[in-house]
């Protein structure tokens, strides 16, 4: 058997920036600064400036991001948040922790984003905030949630974790609401050597709020006014998150080339494609399919040497942890639809043309096997 073509491989990804990211590794152990220093400062200002302006807060991880994020925007305990169920329990987790609870949306059949013409049915009287989930690399349809939010007098928090470059009507995801989170995990399409996140806001009041916030509430040396955590995104992340942002934009082109590829190379295969979006706004954090022999496809893929994920299996309100909510099966079809059938296949920037083409190659195999 060939060998184990991964669904993502970090250290293809980063070969050709090797030499530049030891050269930011070294700068940060040679400085002896670790903290709240230089590095972190550069990388905020760096991002903030590739988003379009505004002010970007560092923090220990994208979901330290969602629950500063809510905090700062007034939500706690009690409240309730409007989001999707068909997305990473971390989104869930942010809200849990101040002591809200989630709300869900049902998702656009298509695009498994949040659809804006079911969010007022799922409004309560204890609704504070509304976070919609930028997935798989696409963003969801900002204006028509912004005009939504607005009209119920409700902020908006944006969940961009795998949108890093993504674009909407000519404006980033994550730039749209009072705040936009993302995080850096390693296999984003903007990612750290470990756990780190971040929070965009136009507001410099809210700013300082995340500064305070982040920084166990503290606004001078052993002042605190606010009960804040621990969550700062540490000095090596910020240098390595900051030599990889240049590059960003050409590995979302590539993963932008590689996407046209694959839906020419399935385009005669049984499985639904990702419905198309305008040139340039969908970045493929996630390359998925759909299919509803999803289990099958994905064993017969793994004994072709193809590795995949489903992102994700299980819709929060059917998490064991999330019961106590007390919404059933089939409350939200279309999400749950989605979790049923979606496959991630290996994808990548450093992939190369034969990579995708085994992909398509064993899909149609273990397809036919199927028939």
């Amino acid at each position: 058997m060939s060998e184990v073509l991964p669904v993502f491989d970090l250290r293809a990804h980063d070969r050709a920036i090797a030499e530049e990211i030891r050269a930011a590794i070294r700068r940060v152990t040679d400085s002896g600064w670790y903290i709240l220093g230089p590095e972190l400062e550069r990388f905020e200002r760096a991002f903030a400036d590739y988003l379009g302006g505004g002010s970007v807060v560092g923090v220990g991880s994208g979901t330290d991001a969602l629950q500063l994020a809510l905090t700062a925007a007034g939500v706690g305990a009690g409240d309730s948040v409007l989001t999707v169920p068909n997305t990473a329990v971390p989104t869930a987790s942010a809200i849990t922790a101040i002591g809200a609870h989630p709300r869900f949306v049902d998702v656009d059949p298509d695009t498994a984003l949040i659809d804006p013409d079911r969010i007022r049915d799922a409004l309560a009287p204890n609704t504070r905030a509304i976070l919609p989930v930028h997935l798989y690399g696409r963003s969801a349809p900002m204006d028509r949630v912004i005009e939504i939010a607005r009209e119920c007098g409700l902020p908006v928090i944006e969940d961009a974790a795998q949108a890093h470059g993504a674009i909407w009507q000519g404006r980033r995801a994550g730039t749209w609401g009072e705040m936009g989170c993302f995080s850096f995990y390693p296999s984003k399409n903007l990612g750290a050597y470990g756990d780190g996140g971040a929070v965009w806001t136009a507001d410099e009041t809210l700013a300082a709020r995340l500064c305070e916030l982040r920084n166990y509430g503290q606004v001078d040396r052993y002042r605190h006014t606010s009960l804040g955590i621990n969550s700062r995104l540490d000095e090596m992340q910020a240098a390595i998150l900051a030599t990889k942002l240049p590059h960003l934009d050409a590995w979302n082109r590539r993963r932008q080339e590689h996407a046209a590829t694959l839906r020419r190379l399935l385009a005669k295969a049984a499985v639904r494609l990702p419905a198309v979006a305008e040139e340039g706004s969908h970045v493929y954090h996630l390359f998925v399919v759909r299919t509803d022999r999803r289990d099958e496809v994905r064993e017969g893929l793994g004994a072709r040497g193809i590795a995949s994920q489903i992102h994700y299996p299980l819709p929060v309100h059917r998490q064991e942890a999330y019961r106590y909510l007390g919404y059933p099966e089939g409350s939200w079809p279309e999400a749950e639809a989605w979790c049923r059938e979606t496959l991630s296949l290996p994808f990548s920037p450093a992939m190369e043309e034969n990579d995708l083409s085994r992909v398509a190659s064993a899909i149609a195999e273990v397809i036919a096997s199927l028939e």
